[in-house]
């Protein structure tokens, strides 16, 4: 079987990785400019939503679960998984009165996610203990299972790990009776993974797709303490994160941009802002050296839920996008449960609990 996928980003990298330990002659077709997953730095920590969509918080707290069966599944392979790391969380609450609050919604939810892991509620001394350049107005909620995901290493990992061709074009989807044309190539089954350009490709064969583009920015810095490794992290109310990594790199984002499309430049001013911000929660940043930025397009639908399943009226491509903010928390189980579904096996999520036929339309 010829199986095509479009889009190299967590899904579909992930998606590409599962699908290459079975008999399927695969190949990934990645444009990658403006892809979310590889200007994303991420944080893995569900448990302290308060969204009452239902499905979602399923699929995300299952997505954090599911990053130790692939990081097992890696390291059964001996392949390099630092691009993730259990590194805790510090949550923030500019009211700590707060923090009570989500700490017991937390305990409640650990029964099923035991991944959370500690729960504890810090002063600030405490807190500065792990990371000596912290400071906050007030007490800090950690939460040891959290983690943090490098988005470019995931994607590259995970794409080197299934050994595929992966061909770095924009191309476009052509149905030749029950199969596909891709740069001439006929495929008998297609993966849409293209987030936010989704629409694009579907038009053609004449459906309409409720999804939109969403900018995200963010910078990343080297700090003086090369223990960054060891920090949690750092999660203030609002829009900014600042997730550490290795060496003393750090990023501090990201921006949520609805009104800017496809834009993909970067906006300096935008940045410096949360860079102020960032430098009132970690005080290395003062003296940081900013060593990179990045910007990428989120996909989002109308109510801000993912979807993923068989299209409608064409049982040979499966589609996935609206994953939004959280995409790096829900994209790896996404990505196995449309390996699963091509292959016609039990998935970890029910696809119609994410039903594709609300918002990809056939045009009448």
């Amino acid at each position: 079987m010829k199986v095509a996928i479009i889009g190299g980003g967590i899904v579909g990298a992930t998606c590409a990785y599962y699908l290459s330990k079975e008999n399927v002659d695969l190949t990934v077709f990645d444009y990658g400019v403006g892809q979310a997953t590889k200007a994303s730095a991420g944080i893995i920590s569900p448990w302290f939503s308060k969204r009452r969509n239902k499905p979602w918080y399923k699929m995300a707290r299952m997505g954090a679960d599911f990053y130790l069966k692939l990081v097992d599944d890696l390291n059964k392979e001996n392949i390099d998984t630092s691009f993730y790391k259990q590194c805790g969380v510090y949550l923030l609450k500019k009211d700590d009165s707060k923090l009570e609050e989500l700490k017991e919604l937390a305990e409640s939810r650990k029964e099923l996610s035991p991944m959370i892991g500690l729960l504890e509620i810090l002063p600030l001394e405490e807190a500065k203990n792990i990371i000596p350049s912290f400071n906050n107005n007030g007490r800090v909620l950690f939460a040891s299972g959290g983690g943090r995901v490098e988005g470019e290493r995931f994607v590259n990992t995970l794409l080197e790990a299934a050994n595929v061709k992966v061909i770095n074009e924009k191309v476009a989807l052509e149905k030749v009776e029950n199969k596909f044309k891709i740069n001439d190539i006929i495929f008998d089954k297609v993966i849409l993974a293209a987030g936010a350009w989704l629409g694009e490709i579907l038009a053609p064969l004449g459906y309409e797709v409720d999804v939109r583009p969403q900018k995200g920015q963010l910078r990343d810095y080297e700090i003086a303490d090369k223990n960054s490794v060891n920090y949690p992290v750092i999660m203030p109310e609002g829009e900014l994160d600042i997730i550490p990594f290795e060496d003393g790199i750090v990023s501090v984002g990201a921006t949520h941009e609805n009104d800017m499309g496809f834009d993909l430049s970067i906006d300096k001013e935008l940045l410096n802002k949360f860079e102020k911000e960032a430098v009132e929660f970690l005080g290395q940043l003062k003296t940081a050296k900013t060593i990179n930025e990045r910007v990428g397009i989120r996909a989002y639908t109308s109510d801000f839920s993912p979807f993923y399943g068989v299209l409608p009226y064409d049982n040979n491509i499966l589609v996935a996008s609206g994953l939004g903010s959280s995409g790096l928390t829900t994209g790896p189980i996404i990505g196995y449960n449309l390996a699963m579904l091509l292959l016609n096996r039990e998935q970890l999520l029910d696809s119609k609990d994410y039903p594709v036929e609300k918002y990809v339309k056939a045009k009448i």
